[in-house]
Parts: structure tokens; sequence; C-alpha cells
């Protein structure tokens, strides 16, 4: 097959999703407090009125508010009272013209009351009857029945990424199942002789194994679930038998290393060979990642892709393509973006687009400070001092000190 004719971000991601964009994740139904993490399958109206009654956001007098018109501090009108509200309890009384009823903070508000007054500004005449010193208009201190979520309001959309807020949101809406998408299911190949296992003894030579650990965890935070995440070492057959492997129980197969044009760097050909779409990319305008693999098997439903060896560069590709198509097909926002200004120059790989690594510092002004973050795609570290990143355009020069750019957050 040929190798590496290089594609741009958009144009691989569009062949990306020509090839997989049937492959919309099944769904499940699953409760509430279970669906922390998961990400709604279709939007979920309310089952009921939230609040389901009118209360008071004080504690306080229940009043009609016209008997409250032309108070002040120094001239009250006196009230009588003729109950208490007690929580979790409906009133079971109704106010009428000169009437006032106690109410705590949450209780529900009796008929015939349409403001509540707070309690500090009101004074015990006697017994039955109170001084109010506050001039309230009709709504003051009260949430109406249905002011947070009417019945039938769509509250939660398709896409939505579930976490606390939204648990505690369900149950007070009347929902206690909600359907969401069942995560794709991801094998993990590491290839190389020099790799060794995290806990082995290591000789000269060899090279601890970071892809299989750091992918893994990256698709687990998008998600998905780890079927296998294995290392093998370099050899035509060795590496074709694990990916055949993996395709059988697994959406999505990544291999990294073994996607340049090295006498041993057989994996787009392999791949090649396993799925009836073959390889539609082998070569990213982007730095780093050019050497990138991507196929499709429609037979088993699987995607493929070939990740550089390189640890920096497999996880950005990860980022912009697997995790890509993932949040495009369940209908996620894409990652949060801050504004932030350039600290130097930094120039920009001719012909490609560049993932350029960022601190941020808190600036001056409120914006933050850019602060590059310089290594080769091979060293670790580089992501661990990263707040996120940027990418240029593929003609663009590069970054100018001074320049505001948009960072993506890892």
């Amino acid at each position: 097959m040929r190798l590496l004719k290089v594609d741009k971000i958009e144009e691989a991601r569009c062949k990306l999703l020509e090839a997989a964009g049937e492959k919309v994740p099944d769904t499940e139904c699953t409760g509430f407090m279970e669906s922390c993490g998961r990400i709604l399958a279709q939007d979920i109206p309310a089952a009921e009125n939230v609040p389901g009654f009118r209360k008071s956001t004080v504690d306080g007098y229940a009043v009609m508010a016209k008997n409250t018109q032309g108070v002040t501090d120094s001239i009250p009108v006196f009230l009588e009272v003729v109950g208490e509200v007690l929580m979790g309890q409906s009133p079971g009384i109704d106010i009428r013209d000169g009437q006032a009823v106690y109410v705590p903070t949450g209780g529900m508000l009796p008929d015939g009351a349409d403001a509540v007054v707070m309690i500090e500004y009101v004074e015990k005449f006697d017994e039955n009857s109170i001084a109010v010193y506050d001039s309230v208009s009709p709504g003051r201190n009260v949430i109406l029945e249905g002011e947070d979520l009417a019945d039938g309001d769509v509250f939660l959309k398709k896409g939505t990424v579930l976490r606390p807020q939204e648990i505690g949101l369900m149950p007070s809406a009347g929902i206690s199942e909600v359907p969401v998408f069942m995560p794709w299911s991801i094998s993990v190949i590491s290839t190389g002789d020099e790799i060794v296992a995290a806990g082995q003894e290591m000789k000269k030579g060899q090279t601890r194994d970071i892809n299989t650990y750091s992918l893994s965890a990256a698709a687990e935070k998008h998600g998905f679930r780890i079927t296998e995440k294995t290392a093998v070492k370099d050899g035509r057959e060795s590496v074709r038998e694990a990916i055949r492997k993996a395709m059988s129980s697994s959406d999505v197969v990544l291999v990294s290393g073994g996607s340049s044009q090295g006498e041993k760097d057989f994996t787009a050909e392999v791949m090649d060979e396993l799925s009836d779409g073959g390889v539609f990319t082998h070569g990213i305008a982007i730095k780093p990642g050019k050497p990138t693999i991507i196929g499709y098997d429609s037979k088993s439903s699987t995607i493929l892709a070939g990740l550089p060896g390189h640890p920096v560069a497999a996880l950005m590709i990860f980022e912009l393509f697997i995790a890509w198509l993932y949040r495009k097909l369940t209908g996620q926002k894409e990652p949060v973006k801050t504004a932030a200004r350039m600290t130097e120059n930094i120039a920009s790989a001719g012909g490609k687009a560049t993932c350029i690594l960022l601190e941020l510092r808190e600036g001056e002004d409120g914006i933050y400070d850019a602060i590059p973050v310089l290594g080769r795609s091979g060293i670790m570290t580089t992501m661990t001092r990263a707040d996120g990143y940027t990418v240029t355009g593929t003609d663009a020069e590069g970054l100018r000190e001074g320049e505001i750019v948009a960072v993506t957050l890892f």
C-alpha cells in the first residue's frame, strides 16, 4: 500500500466521520444515582413542576401585599396572625384581608397570600397580632410553582455529561431513570521490542511502557470501557494477531508505535488487510503526530487507529480524533477553551498544524499568560507541566508574543 499521503486535520476528520459516522453508541437506561459521568442519550423533560408549590424564600409571615402598602419603619401595619405553616405540610389555612400566617424558609404559602415579610421586619404586638414595618410587593420573597422548571420543560439535553449537580436536579424533577449511551469498548496495544511493562526489570536500551497506561487512562477519562491493554513485541504476525483478536471485542483498537515508514513499521499494512474499508488516512499534517493511521472495518464495526510511539504525540492524536469522534456521535460539547496571551514567539512547522502545549499563569489584567512548554514529543513531562494546548493553522508561521490564543484545557 502507499504510505504517508498526508491529510489536513479537517480532511482526516471528515474521512473518519464518513467511515464511522453510523457508529453511534447503543443506549441503556440506568438509575439516576448510577448515572454520574455518563452521557445522556436523549433530551430529558421534567415530569412535574419544580417547585411543586409556592414557597417562601425566608422565615417570615405570609401576607397580602396590598395590606403593607405605605408601611415604613415608623408607621407599621397591624395584622392578625391566624396560624403557622409546618415544613412538609400543606397550610390548611386561607389568608383573608388583614391576616398573616407564619411560614418558614421553604414552607408552602397559604392561599390568599402573595408575599412574605421577613421576620426581621416584624414585631409581635400581642398573642394574636403582629406589627409589620416593611412594605412588600406581590411575589416578594416567594418562589412560584414551576418557576424553576415547568412540567414538560426539557431541562437536560442529549450529550450532557452528567455531574453531581444534574444528579441532584433529576429527582426534584420527578426523574428516577435516564437513558445514557453505553461506552465504547477500546483495546490499547503498544508495540516494540524495547518496551518494558511497569514493575519489570529494565535493561540498557529498553524503554518503560508509557502509552499503554496513558492511552488507557485517557480513554477512561472520556468514558470508554477498556477491553484490553497489552504490549506486544515487534513482528508482523504477533501484531496482526493482537489487532485481529482485539477487533472481535472492541469498538476501537489503538496501536501505538509502528506507524511510520521504518523497516519494522508494518501496522498500516496489517490494518489495511484486516479491515474491509481499509486504511483511509496514513499521515496527517500535524506536529506532533504526522505518521498517524486511521481505518475502519464495517463488518466488526471497529475503528482502527495507529498512533505514533512518542507519548505526547499519541495522546494528542487520541484527543484530536478518537475522543473528538466520540463527542461528535454522542452530542457532547467540545472541551472548554480559555483565552490567553502568548509570552513569547513560537514558530510552527511549515505546512503542518502545530500543537503547542501551554502552561497558564494568572496575568495582571485578568487574562492568562500562556507560557509554551517546550520539549520533544517523546518527553512525557511536557504534558504533565501543561494546562492545555492550542493548535495553529496549517499555513500559519507561528504565534507572536502578545498574541491572544484559544487554549483547550486538559
